[in-house]
């Protein structure tokens, strides 16, 4: 009698011993050549430039408070500010909070804060400025959103967890994985002068490898996917220096761009620019491998006599709808990050194929771009690996012999193992 069964019955031995040997060896030597060159990369303390914290001058803390009180008040605000560009024009807030420490301090909002909200009751920090000799004064910071912040964080940790169950959960220690390599290595590498490219491709492989074999497990299907991820690393690395020196990108579109080089004088925010659109596009990326493997794999599943040739053609048509709703996603990814500039972009009734041209919109373009370039060339690649690597079904004669002659013909999943 015949069988229907899925793709977890394909199991790892089913891929020959030779070739799994083979794809140990080579994940092991990328694996290590990785690691090997994080710790070449990886920056001493003391080579890591500290640019001074503007909140840590001598005289001035950061302090938890309460608003006590909010009260609108004139504030002689006019419409246009510095070099005539236009502010908020409206009253001006004066808060009462009291401090941790049972101070109470006192400051104005200027109108565009004040508008935004804040109501008494509201968690804020604010700046205790008290040189030596002179009275002290009190300016507000920030909202304080730690707690709302870590009940996110937890709910989204526990729905993760309770639907995906032991894979989620080892898909957010992947999350930690990411944050820390990020932090502790490519972040720092790149402030102490190493070429910002070749950290976040060093970066990118070892967080790969760690992220997909925690998320997915090790199999041979998880490493087809590696290779395809691996892949489209390289290729969005090679098309963003490309893009990036076609394109006259500067990394200089914005102030924090400005603060950062005043800070780092010896950056080259144009590879950090580059370096930028792999790290970006790494989580598509690894979603649309992953994706791709996994339809490889099930299609053999259920269709075990079909030759190598049909299961990729049945892939390959998943992946362009893939492709399709990946390319949007990159987009509409940069249009909600991107929001307020497109708005004030609008407001001003610029022209839209202009502004893309400039260089802090021309960043995210090109970003965007090469992300997307990436990630459509590595699907048909990553199909075509686990093609490759995917176990060969029941041939039809054995599956007609099997079957009988009731069953001969008909399509059946791979065999029963368990």
């Amino acid at each position: 009698m015949a069988h229907s069964h899925s793709v977890a019955d394909l199991r790892v031995e089913d891929s020959g011993r030779p070739m799994i040997i083979s794809l140990t060896v080579a994940v092991l030597v990328i694996a290590a050549a990785a690691v090997a060159a994080m710790a070449l990369l990886w920056p001493a303390a003391d080579d890591v430039p500290r640019g001074l914290d503007p909140y840590s001058a001598e005289g001035v803390t950061r302090v938890d408070a309460e608003v006590t009180a909010v009260d609108a008040v004139e504030c002689g605000g006019g419409s246009v500010g510095p070099d005539n560009t236009p502010t908020l024009d409206g009253a001006c807030g004066q808060i009462t909070a009291t401090t941790a420490d049972g101070e109470t301090a006192e400051m104005t909002l200027d109108p565009a804060r004040f508008s935004a909200g804040i109501d008494a009751g509201d968690s804020i920090t604010v700046l205790r400025i008290q040189p030596e000799g002179q009275t002290e004064s009190f300016e507000f910071l920030d909202f304080q959103r730690g707690a709302p912040l870590a009940a996110l964080t937890a709910i989204f940790a526990i729905s993760v967890v309770l639907i995906a169950r032991w894979r989620g959960l080892f898909a957010i220690l992947g999350i930690g994985v990411t944050l820390l390599a990020l932090t502790q290595f490519v972040l720092p590498a790149i402030l102490a002068g190493e070429s910002p490219l070749l950290v976040a491709i060093v970066g990118s492989t070892v967080i790969m490898i760690a992220v997909l074999y925690l998320a997915h497990g090790v199999s041979v299907r998880t490493t087809s996917a590696l290779f395809g991820t691996l892949f489209g690393v390289a290729i969005t690395a090679s098309i963003g220096v490309l893009g990036t020196d076609l394109s006259n990108i500067t990394g200089v579109g914005s102030e924090d761009d400005r603060l950062l080089l005043g800070t780092v004088p010896a950056l080259d925010l144009s590879q950090v620019a580059a370096a930028t659109m792999v790290i970006a596009g790494l989580g598509v990326l690894n979603d649309v491998t992953v994706t791709q493997a996994s339809a490889v794999w099930e299609m053999r599943g259920f269709q075990p006599t079909a030759s190598r040739r049909t299961v990729f053609a049945s892939a390959m048509r998943i992946g362009r709808d893939h492709i399709a709703s990946s390319v949007y996603t990159l987009v509409f990814a940069y249009a909600g990050s991107a929001m307020t500039v497109l708005l004030l972009v609008s407001a001003y009734q610029q022209n839209l194929a202009m502004v893309a041209t400039t260089e802090e919109i021309g960043q995210e373009v090109v970003r965007t771009l090469v992300g997307a370039i990436g990630l459509v060339l590595a699907v048909p690649v990553t199909t075509l690996i686990a093609v490759w690597m995917v176990p060969d079904g029941i041939p039809e004669e054995a599956e007609s012999n099997d079957a009988g002659p009731g069953y001969a013909g008909r399509r059946v999943a791979a065999p029963d193992h368990g």
